[in-house]
Order: C-alpha cells, then structure tokens, then sequence
C-alpha cells in the first residue's frame, strides 16, 4: 500500500477527529463555567459535590472514562450499547475537559479583586451586570494562556476515541499499520495532529494578542 493510499484511507477518519475536537470544545467550554460557578457557590453541598466531581473526573483516566460512559449502561442497567459511538465519546471528553477547565475558570475568577465587584455596586450595576461586563473579559485574558494548553491536548486526546472502537483518524490508521506491518502510518497521524496543534496554537495566539492590553 502506497503512502498516498494511506492518507486517503486515514482521511475517512479525519472529519470523525475534528467532529470530536469541535464538540468537545462546543460542550465542555460553557459546561465548565457552569461547574465553576457551581464549585464557588456558598451553599456547601453543591461546592462539595462539585469539588468531588472534579476530583474523580481530573484523578481519573480518560480511558477509563470513555469505557464507563460507553459500556457502563449495558452492565448497570442492561441498557444496549449505542450503535453510534461519538454520542458516549462526546459525552465521556465534554464531562473529562469541564472538569479541567471549570478549575481554570476559578482561578481567574479568583484573582480578580474585590474591590471591582465593589466598585461596580457603587456605579449601580447588579452582580450579573458587572460579572458579565467587567469580571468575565479580564478572566478571559487572563486563562487564555491555561485554555491554549487543554485545547492542544484535546488535539492530541481525540485518538483516544479508539478505546471505544470509534472509526477516528487514529484508529484507521492503527488497523492499516496492523495489517500491513508498516509504521508509516503512524507517522502519517503524527504529522496531522502536529500540523492541527500548530493551527490551533496560532489562532489562540491571535486572540491572545486581541485581548492584550500592550498590543
């Protein structure tokens, strides 16, 4: 099997990886806040819940995560498995990256001073007005940098999909390698995600530079 047979067999699974990557970020981006704001709440129950979800979510594997999502329902309820693996899949990575990014969402939230929040009172706004209109564009510059990072992981996660047997890139690509005892392929797989980490790095760079105040 030729080299370009091999990327046109392996980009059959290309739209599945980046089918993975966008709703991943569609879902677990606003997901994330929500856990946040959930984890700073003062009602000590929902804080407490959230702290324990972000724990087992963040000190667990991502793989054993995708395996629960996908086949927990069968051997706990008797539920048949979904014929269709990117639902579980989407689930399984949007659950895993909210928990890591509701973690960078409190931490910038965190850092902002008390005295904005005051200061917003005084000229009239509501706590949502100012969370919304002041708080949240200085949180978003300043986490840019953290998000970056998980986002070019996620690139790189999306081959965990298959654990699951789910027909991504990475997974075509491991079953030509297989039966043709090449690791060309392998290689064809780790320049795609090389170059879809350096797209992804140079639009978050650009809007690092958006929101920059010394640009």
């Amino acid at each position: 099997m030729t080299v370009l047979t091999m990327i046109t067999k392996m980009s059959e699974g290309l739209g599945r990886t980046c089918s993975i990557f966008f709703l991943t970020l569609l879902f677990s981006l606003p997901l994330g806040m929500i856990i946040a704001l959930l984890r700073m709440s003062k009602n000590r129950v929902v804080s407490s819940v959230m702290r324990v979800y972000i724990s087992v979510v963040r000190g667990t594997p991502l793989m054993l995560q995708l395996l629960a999502v996908t086949y927990g329902p069968f051997y706990l309820f008797h539920m048949a498995v979904a014929r269709e693996k990117l639902i579980p899949v989407i689930i399984a990575f949007s659950l895993n990256y909210a928990a890591y990014f509701a973690e960078i969402y409190r931490g910038g939230i965190e850092s902002m001073s008390q005295g904005q929040y005051e200061a917003a009172t005084v000229l009239g706004y509501s706590r949502f007005q100012c969370f919304m209109r002041i708080i949240l564009p200085q949180v978003v510059k300043r986490i840019l940098p953290s998000v970056t990072n998980e986002v070019v992981t996620l690139v790189k996660d999306t081959s965990m999909a298959f654990t699951v047997a789910y027909q991504e890139m990475f997974t075509i690509g491991k079953q030509i390698a297989n039966s043709q005892t090449s690791f060309m392929p392998f290689v064809i797989a780790g320049v795609f995600y090389f170059l879809f980490n350096a797209i992804v790095a140079f639009l978050m760079g650009c809007l690092e530079k958006k929101f920059s105040y010394y640009r």
